[in-house]
C-alpha cells in the first residue's frame, strides 16, 4: 500500500457526520508509515458518491468515474481526513495520478487552513 491509492474500506463504527459503511479510501499517509510492519495506522480521506458532497467547497476534489478504477462519478473528502487501522483496508481499488493527488493535497491545505 502507498500514498495515493485507493482501497475498500469499512468505516464503521463512526458517528455523527462522518462517512461510514464500506467505501473508497485514498491512503495519504507516507510510504515510510505504510511499509513498516508494526505501524497499524493509516491516514485516509473517505470518499464519496453524493452529489451534495461534490459541492462543498475547495475541500472536495472531483473524482470522474474511471479515476483509479473508480465506477462512478465520486468525490474525495478532504475535510473529513482520518486515521484508520490497517485492517479496515479491505481490497485495492487503484492509484490517483499525481495531477489529482496534488489536487486533494491542496484540498487539505484549505481544510486545514495551511498556507505554502
Amino acid at each position: 500500500m502507498k500514498r495515493g491509492d485507493l482501497y475498500w474500506a469499512n468505516l464503521s463504527p463512526r458517528s455523527g457526520s462522518e462517512q461510514t459503511g464500506r467505501r473508497p479510501v485514498i491512503i495519504l499517509s507516507h510510504d515510510a508509515f505504510n511499509e513498516a510492519p508494526g505501524w497499524r495506522s493509516i491516514i485516509v480521506i473517505p470518499v464519496s458518491t453524493s452529489p451534495n458532497q461534490g459541492r462543498r467547497g475547495p475541500t472536495v476534489v472531483a473524482l470522474p468515474a474511471g479515476t483509479a478504477n473508480l465506477k462512478s462519478d465520486s468525490s474525495a473528502l478532504c475535510h473529513q481526513i482520518t486515521t484508520l487501522d490497517r485492517a479496515k483496508l479491505v481490497e485495492r481499488i487503484g492509484e490517483l495520478s499525481t495531477e489529482i493527488l496534488v489536487q486533494v493535497e491542496k484540498a487539505l491545505l484549505a481544510a486545514v487552513d495551511i498556507r505554502r
